[in-house]
């Protein structure tokens, strides 16, 4: 990762183990005691250890893209009340519904190591929006907004899917590279319904 996000880790690879925590896709269903129903456990819900080890560059990519998510769903956060468009307002709800349960995810991973997950950032880094662009953005309303949050937004995805493929590149934990893989392919395919819609 880049310098971007203030992080450290003092993790080594092969040394932590790796948490097994349900993640916010397909449900997983947590066996009962013999003869009792089994249940659906919550998303970010810790199921024990497994025998995978955890590594920095998989605690950094977590640190960093929970202020990343943060920020994508500040933004999104404003669409309801600046525009009337209809096919902004879907793309903001599907960016809260997607991102609020991985940021679960990550924290309560990142919990179990004994990690924090407050970490600041970098304005500009990996797409990341200023307190300028942000304040931009409040400010503006209908069409003038509609543009600018697009702009935003695609740079803001384009981030998170490069800070995505070094997870995949270094990463050792299953959880994380999971992680990883799914934000690849659900920004890539929101990048490219809002360069349509721009």
């Amino acid at each position: 990762m880049t310098s971007g996000y203030l992080v450290t880790c003092g993790c080594a690879a092969s040394e932590t183990p790796t948490p097994l925590i349900a993640g916010s896709g397909a449900p997983v269903v947590v066996p009962g005691a013999p003869g009792e129903q089994g249940r659906t456990a919550t998303p970010g819900e810790k199921l024990g250890d497994s025998e995978a080890r955890t590594g920095a560059g998989d605690v950094r990519f977590a640190e960093a893209m929970i202020p990343h998510h943060q920020q994508a769903l500040a933004m999104a956060a404003l669409v309801a009340a600046r525009t009337p468009n209809q096919k902004l307002r879907a793309l903001s709800e599907r960016i809260t519904a997607g991102q609020t349960p991985e940021i679960t995810v990550m924290t309560r991973w990142l919990s179990a190591l004994g990690r924090s997950p407050a970490h600041d950032h970098v304005p500009g880094a990996y797409g990341m929006a200023s307190e300028a662009e942000m304040n931009q953005l409040r400010g503006a309303r209908g069409t003038a907004f509609d543009a600018l949050f697009l702009r935003l937004m695609i740079r803001h995805h384009q981030g998170a899917v490069t800070m995505a493929g070094q997870e995949l590149r270094d990463g050792t934990d299953r959880i994380m590279r999971t992680m990883a893989q799914e934000v690849v392919s659900g920004q890539q395919i929101e990048i490219t319904r809002m360069q349509a819609l721009l």
